[in-house]
């Protein structure tokens, strides 16, 4: 490989990336002066430069770790520059975000950059007390951990820890992005969050293995590609996925896109993002089978990377420009309008829907991208792998199949459809949507049998690598793995979410804000997943109750969601009233009305999946004793009655003992 690899190509990506946000900066019109307070050249400057620099340092960070978690091995020096990179990008962006902060808050305030009191209270002021301010204290702190983290962890294992603080430096970003109570919040910060995240695998990952290159060779620089190839095509079409939603969300309409500067920068990213997905399909169909060839096709990699990365600069830079680039639809929250919004509009930044009527369970959308990719990808990777099976010979049942299917089309339905349009501003919808994702969805994908279906359709890595085989098979043998999918334990996180989350903040924290709504979604459908793999799983779990005491547990969770319902019923005060009850809806029933149907529903039609559940749980304890006693029978066949015929004798031994003991007793 080329020596000058190592300092050509991440030359040319700072170059092309600085000299793209300039010019970005330019065409949208961001570099201009400012005819009232504006902040001066430095600081005008220096805000995209530095928000850029927190960019690409955040996909140093994720890429390098991804491509140490996932491609390479632990104990070969690959894996080592892998961390290195994740160190020192930790680094670089705990700087930038501090950098970027000060700079944001010399332009917001006005206050020229000083060392006095009053400039040292003003910034502690907008840290604590403004959205922004809070963002930005929550980004550096992030990255400050991640950077210790990434320093003090070479552990493999571990690693996935430091993995995960550094997917959530992305929040802060993804959050700031659009403003919180503005039309489109949800699926704007969704957009976002997945935009960054797809990119920073995309080039950090690149990146990680422009230095990785020289440590291997040929061959293993092959396998690594093709690895990487693999994450990123997943990237690409996130990235490509969420760029088009946020910019439908940002620009509105075609003439806004031909004749505005913001639109004219999107126009040249898109153009960018076009000419990487050729780089892409080029590299996984060309590119990967002539690496090993020779030492020609080691150059002509080089040379590849190294333009692949120039193209990543330009849209690196064109993204910084965007970010201070004014949007032709502005951001502004709804409760910032001076009048005509509804009450609906003030606490959820979107306006009231029509009134809820069965047809709006068919056409009632509110498409959310980051769940939409989840199922997406969920099925795709089911189907490769029974398709992978079937190449082989081997056959994956039809049933199988089918349920998984049916579980994420039904997450789609519950992420994207009515259920999310409506479940902001009716408790009823609200609670049938968490019936759905807590007891409904977990159930259909339990029997898809996910785990099972990876561990036949994956084989075995052998050079030192973890890739999805052997994640599982570590994660489902860790204590942290046997304690949560523990039936008791499962069975108490079930039941006992529903009390803790209605009737603790959590549950205005989950109605009001993006991220706890977020949460909520992945808790419940985590939850409901647990304890249907406990009671009716075909994968692998450490340890599952007997039949008879499945049974028992699920009538317990029955006998609980029946009590939780009537409790809602019966109840006479509005919870979150604030909010359900401050709407202004005028059609539908009233709040306290809605509230006693949604708890009804969590009695009734919540009980009807634990019959399910119970029925499923019979059926399989009735195969069951078929399996053992066919088993049995096979056992008997080959032994020729042995254990029948044993049985027979110990009897007869026994009788013999008993009549030389009667006649003892009768001679005596």
């Amino acid at each position: 490989m080329p020596r000058f690899l190592r300092v050509v190509a991440p030359a040319v990506l700072v170059a092309v990336t600085l000299a793209a946000l300039i010019v970005g900066l330019g065409i949208g019109g961001a570099a201009a002066e400012r005819t009232l307070l504006d902040p001066g050249t430095v600081v005008r400057f220096g805000i995209p430069i530095s928000r850029t620099l927190v960019n690409v340092a955040m996909a140093g960070l994720i890429g390098s770790l991804v491509m140490a978690v996932w491609v390479f091995a632990s104990d070969k020096p690959e894996s080592r520059i892998a961390l290195d990179i994740a160190a020192g990008s930790a680094a670089v962006l705990a700087v930038a975000s501090a950098a970027t902060l000060l700079f944001t808050y010399v332009d917001i305030s006005g206050q020229p950059f000083s060392g006095d009191a009053r400039f040292g209270a003003g910034l502690a002021q907008f840290v604590t007390e403004i959205e922004l301010g809070r963002l930005w204290l929550i980004e550096l702190l992030l990255a400050a951990v991640t950077t210790v983290l990434a320093f003090a962890v070479r552990d493999r294992r571990l690693t996935l820890l430091v993995l995960f603080a550094a997917m959530a430096t992305t929040i802060p970003l993804a959050q700031q992005g659009h403003a919180a109570g503005a039309s489109g919040h949800a699926q704007a910060v969704n957009s976002l969050l997945v935009h960054l995240i797809g990119a920073s695998v995309w080039l950090g990952g690149l990146v990680t293995l422009v230095f990785v290159a020289k440590l291997v060779d040929r061959k293993r620089l092959a396998v690594i590609t093709a690895r990487y190839s693999t994450l990123a095509l997943f990237a690409f079409i996130g990235v490509a996925a969420s760029g088009a939603v946020s910019a439908w969300l940002r620009v509105g309409d075609l003439d806004a896109l031909l004749g505005t500067g913001y639109g004219r920068l999107v126009i040249l990213k898109t153009a960018a993002l076009v000419a990487l997905g050729i780089f892409g399909a080029v590299q996984r169909t060309r590119l990967i089978p002539r690496i090993s060839d020779s030492v020609k096709g080691g150059r002509v990699f080089a040379w590849f990377v190294i333009a692949e990365l120039a193209v990543m600069g330009v849209a690196s830079g064109i993204a910084g420009a965007l970010g201070r680039t004014a949007t032709p639809v502005a951001l502004e929250p709804a409760r910032d309008q001076a009048s005509g919004i509804s009450p609906a509009e003030w606490l959820t930044g979107d306006p009231l829907p029509p009134e809820l009527t069965p047809l709006s369970y068919v056409t009632g959308w509110k498409f959310d991208l980051a769940w939409l990719l989840v199922c997406v990808f969920g099925l795709a990777m089911y189907v490769a792998a029974v398709i992978r099976l079937a190449h082989r010979g081997d056959k994956w049942p039809i049933a199988r199949s089918i349920a998984w299917v049916f579980g994420l089309l039904m997450l789609f339905y519950t992420t994207n459809g009515p259920f999310n349009l409506y479940e902001q501003y009716l408790f009823s919808v609200h609670m049938l949507g968490h019936m759905m994702l807590t007891m409904v969805i977990p159930i259909a994908l339990v029997l898809g049998a996910p785990i099972t279906l990876l561990l036949r359709a994956t084989e075995k890595r052998n050079d030192g690598s973890w890739g999805g085989r052997e994640w599982v098979l570590w994660l489902v043998q860790t204590p942290y793995s046997k304690f949560i999918t523990h039936p008791a334990v499962a069975a108490v996180v079930f039941v006992g979410s529903l009390w803790v989350f209605y009737f603790s903040p959590i549950f205005r924290w989950a109605m009001s804000e993006h991220l706890g709504h977020q949460w909520m979604i992945i808790h419940f459908l985590i939850g409901g997943y647990l304890f249907a793999l406990s009671m009716i799983g075909i994968d692998p779990v450490p340890y599952r109750f007997p039949f008879p005491l499945r049974l028992i547990t699920l009538f317990a969770t029955m006998a609980s969601h029946a009590f939780f319902g009537v409790t809602m019923m019966t109840g006479d005060s509005l919870m979150l009233a604030d909010w359900f009850g401050a709407m202004g809806r005028t059609w539908g029933a009233t709040p306290l009305e809605d509230q006693t149907l949604g708890g009804g529903i969590a009695w009734g039609i919540g009980e009807l999946p634990t019959l399910a559940l119970a029925l499923i749980v019979a059926v399989q304890w009735s195969r069951n004793d078929t399996k053992v006693q066919k088993r049995k029978d096979r056992a008997a066949d080959r032994s020729g009655e042995a254990e029948l015929m044993a049985y027979n004798e110990m009897l007869e031994k026994q009788a013999a003992r008993d009549r030389r003991t009667a006649e003892k007793t009768h001679s005596g």
